[in-house]
């Protein structure tokens, strides 16, 4: 297996770990490079096994000498648990992170992923990035992610540990096609890799370079604290990816509606968290704040044309109205 740790090298490391085959993998093939990380663990009690894991996780730690940091859960509703255990499970490390300043969070997202996360969107209607999903490398609000495995497939990372002997656990849950990436694992994108491995993997180097050569660039204009101001690019496909990119590195992921009503508003307020404005030039993204402001402070943002629904936040965080001038 050929992989490249070099950007993580030099970094202060938490893997995100589970046990199962992906993150042992990993965190077996961190070792052999001399890779220096923690690990992280969310032991949700859905299955009698988790408590084996999480010991597993432990017991490696202390072997290791690695810092392992845990949490125990009981979810009171089933309902959209997949997303639900997401959104703890990233909490928990970005808690972690910024906590302990910890400069990358290293996942086990792997080729099997990849093509179960491009047949999903597929299905839903997407673009050319969105399709593609995963990057090895991607800068989020505290942290960067690292995903080094997106090119190893999931029967060679077993392989890897059956031939090292080293000790893993199957999560059963992953079988339940009641999840519908568990419908779209076993009945597309695993079969279609046992016979097509090397050509899924070329055509994704293929995308990316396409993506690369189309040169987008979702940097703000300027960055304030959360407030970042984008350029509008005049193009809707465009304007929502820049969005969507800047939603996913705050921790929101948001639907296909949610991108529509988006579009459709131009000033709107996601999840009662993020807000946003799509004006003539610029797009504007921001937390929500409830912050009170003055008839002269509003006077003032309506002369330099801020959007009503970020100058909460602009006055919450005492942001000088003159930086905001293009």
């Amino acid at each position: 297996m050929n992989l490249d740790f070099s950007a993580i090298k030099e970094s202060k490391n938490l893997l995100a770990f589970s046990a199962g085959i992906d993150s042992t993998s990993l965190f077996f093939l961190l070792l052999k490079e001399n890779i220096d990380f923690d690990i992280a663990i969310v032991n949700y009690n859905e299955r009698e096994e988790s408590k084996e894991e999480l010991q597993y996780a432990k017991d490696l730690a202390l072997k290791y000498n690695k810092r392992i940091f845990y949490k125990e859960v009981q979810l009171e509703s089933k309902s959209n648990f997949e997303k639900t255990a997401r959104d703890i499970r990233y909490r928990f490390f970005k808690d972690i992170i910024e906590k302990n300043s910890y400069n990358t969070l290293i996942t086990a997202h792997q080729l099997n992923d990849k093509l179960e996360w491009f047949l999903m969107q597929l299905s839903k209607g997407a673009g050319l990035v969105e399709l593609i999903g995963f990057k090895e490398l991607e800068e989020n609000e505290l942290y960067t992610a690292f995903k080094p495995l997106l090119d190893i497939s999931k029967d060679e990372l077993e392989n890897f540990l059956k031939e090292n002997n080293i000790k893993y656990f199957i999560d059963k849950s992953n079988y339940d096609e009641k999840y519908k990436r568990n419908y779209f694992r076993h009945n597309f994108s695993d079969k279609f890799l046992d016979e097509y491995k090397q050509g899924v993997k070329n055509s994704f180097k293929y995308l990316q370079k396409d993506i690369n050569s189309l040169n987008i660039s979702n940097k703000a204009l300027k960055k304030i604290y959360e407030l970042e101001i984008y350029k509008n690019s005049n193009d809707e496909n465009l304007n929502i990816r820049t969005i969507d990119l800047s939603l996913k590195r705050r921790g929101l992921l948001i639907s296909k509606p949610q991108r529509n009503e988006i579009l459709k508003q131009k000033d709107i307020t996601i999840s009662d968290k993020i807000c946003i404005s799509i004006e003539k030039d610029f797009i504007w993204i921001s937390p929500k704040s409830n912050e009170i402001m003055d008839k002269k402070f509003k006077e003032s943002c309506r002369i330099k044309r801020i959007p009503k629904n970020i100058r909460s936040y602009i006055k919450e965080k005492k942001i000088n109205l003159e930086d905001l001038v293009f």
